[in-house]
């Protein structure tokens, strides 16, 4: 977001579809969207941002729901995370489900939404890291009734960038009718800002496993070369059996891909990572090994 200097009057708009969001940003190019508002009004009163104008995305009941569409789950971006944690979701998609019930006090969960979370690209959503195991793809809404689709990933990773007067509309998720876990690790008890976040989803059909890593860097990791390998041990025609052994190695073969020891020094000298980043990656074995294990339980 682009920060404006304090404006004496603030024009704000209510659209009811998602054409005419996209076409009030359009005519507004300095004016913010506001679904939740929980991390623009977190800028707005730290100082950070300052809009000229606003378009309020709450009125559009177009994106607040989601139906079935081919395998998938079309998720509506303002759908909020207090909905998404409810049982009839969780039983949709449990990994997102877990990870919206996690995703802080019920104030926040009331009003954040999904589009949000994805829009604000913040290395602590919960949401993103399952997102990325899924390998959701967004569909973006454009000037002229224009739609494309955009792996979720690739917006993440700044591959790809929501253009002016574009708005993410809704989420297409992949039903893999499969275990699906989520795990956080806080630094403190009960909801907060993730330290590290795991999402880990099987795919019986494609006899492959997906894990995401969340809160470490900028945006979610995937250990791919961890996933293949532990894919090749599962024994999927037998209750998905795995050796224990091979949970205890999939978790540090994710923490060492996600978090690597340093390169040697021109001399030679090999460095050894600070206490606090070797607990981190102590942190994430465990929520790799945890997730796996659950999944295969």
């Amino acid at each position: 977001m682009t920060t404006h200097a304090p404006q004496a009057g603030q024009a704000v708009t209510l659209p009811t579809t998602l054409d005419e969001a996209v076409a009030a940003l359009a005519a507004m190019p300095t004016a913010v969207p506001v679904a939740g508002g929980t991390d623009l009004m977190a800028a707005v009163n730290s100082g950070q941002l300052r809009p000229a104008a606003l378009v309020g995305l709450g009125r559009i009941s177009e994106i607040r729901g989601w139906q079935y569409q081919d395998g998938h789950a079309l998720l509506g971006a303002g759908l909020t995370l207090a909905r998404m944690g409810r049982p009839d979701f969780a039983a949709l998609i449990p990994a997102l489900a877990a990870a919206a019930r996690a995703a802080g006090p019920p104030h926040i969960r009331n009003a954040g939404t999904l589009g949000g979370n994805i829009a604000s690209a913040a290395p602590t959503g919960d949401a993103l890291p399952v997102l990325a195991a899924l390998e959701a793809t967004l569909i973006v809404a454009g000037p002229g009734g224009a739609r494309r689709e955009v792996p979720v990933s690739h917006l993440l990773a700044g591959v790809e960038m929501l253009g002016a007067g574009e708005l993410i509309g809704f989420v297409r998720v992949p039903l893999l009718h499969a275990p699906q876990v989520f795990l956080k690790a806080t630094g403190r008890t009960g909801p907060g800002r993730a330290l590290a976040s795991v999402a880990l989803v099987l795919d019986p059909a494609r006899r492959g496993v997906r894990c995401a890593v969340g809160a470490i860097a900028p945006m979610p990791l995937r250990p791919l070369e961890a996933e293949q390998w532990v894919a090749r041990l599962i024994d999927w025609d037998n209750d998905r059996a795995l050796v224990p052994e091979a949970l205890s190695a999939f978790g540090e073969y994710v923490a060492a891909a996600c978090i690597p020891d340093p390169a040697p020094e021109a001399d030679g000298t090999v460095l050894s990572l600070p206490p606090a980043v070797l607990h981190l990656r102590r942190t994430v074995a465990a929520l790799a090994r945890r997730a796996l294990g659950r999944a295969l339980s």
